[in-house]
């Protein structure tokens, strides 16, 4: 076949992904609009919102200044990011190694501890609540910020697990054996070869993770029941009720903008390292 022929039969098979392209295409110039409205009005005033006059004074960012400070939108925002470093780094160090030992290490019962884990990621939290919040009340840890931080390592550590069994499992069983006869012991081993190999699923875990943390509202609305302990997604709500009596939508929508751009970012300069990463694990050599 000459190279006209098959530059033609590639042209035929992309005409059927044309389709496809096309709903894509509606669906993220849909999202481009929506979020680019989103940003212009949180710099505008809220009359220029309801006047459909979006940004004809000029730039507000006195909006965001607003909303950090008279919203207390800056203690939320800091709670949410501890809450979520925390969180990833706990689920890190618990999953992994219970990963590893799942992955590489043959025993009894391994088979049971593996069905736990995905019935355990089938519970939805809701129907946790009420059982936590009597153990968290009976030993006293209402109103704290680790209550928040130790439910957030416990429900996400099942996905963790599950999601890295496949990263170690594709990783050689010559690297171990070389870390052995070099004096390694299997604690070593981990720490030293293991882990950071599977550095592409952790990085894209603790992604996971953050986001999922980082949204969370359910967990965060009951236990996070002072204002000095709120994350951003129950203070945006706070906010949201506040307008019935101030007004204020432009710092509104200063707000959604300040909750959404840590995992916009994430998105935008990780984006290779989460699909390298939910792509590495399936691959088993």
């Amino acid at each position: 076949m000459n190279r006209y022929g098959k530059r033609k039969v590639r042209c035929k098979k992309q005409l059927r992904f044309i389709p496809g392209y096309l709903l894509l295409g509606i669906w993220l110039a849909f999202t481009v609009a929506m979020i680019g409205w989103i940003i212009l009005a949180s710099l505008s005033t809220t009359k220029e919102i309801f006047g459909n006059q979006i940004l004809s004074s000029g730039l507000h960012w006195e909006n965001y200044a607003n909303v950090l400070r008279k919203h207390k939108m800056s203690v939320y925002f800091a709670n949410s990011i501890i809450y979520s470093l925390s969180g990833c780094i706990g689920i890190i160090l618990i999953a992994a190694p219970a990963a590893y030992v799942l992955s590489r290490i043959s025993f009894r019962g391994k088979s049971v501890i593996n069905n736990v884990f995905v019935i355990a990621m089938s519970i939805p939290s809701v129907m946790l609540v009420m059982p936590l919040f009597k153990m968290a009340t009976s030993i006293g840890l209402i109103g704290s910020r680790w209550t928040l931080i130790i439910l957030y390592i416990c429900i996400n550590v099942p996905f963790g697990v599950f999601f890295l069994i496949g990263f170690f499992m594709s990783l050689p069983k010559a690297l171990e054996e070389a870390a052995e006869i070099d004096g390694c012991t299997p604690d070593q081993a981990f720490w030293k070869v293991m882990f950071p190999l599977a550095q592409p699923g952790i990085i894209t875990l603790t992604i996971f993770n953050f986001i999922n943390i980082w949204n969370e509202y359910f967990m965060a609305l009951i236990f996070a029941n002072k204002t000095g302990l709120r994350t951003v997604s129950t203070g945006l709500q706070a906010i949201v009720q506040s307008m019935k009596y101030s007004g204020d939508w432009a710092g509104l929508f200063a707000g959604v903008v300040i909750v959404f751009l840590p995992t916009f970012i994430l998105f935008l300069f990780l984006s290779n390292k989460i699909m390298a990463g939910i792509t590495g694990g399936a691959v088993k050599e």
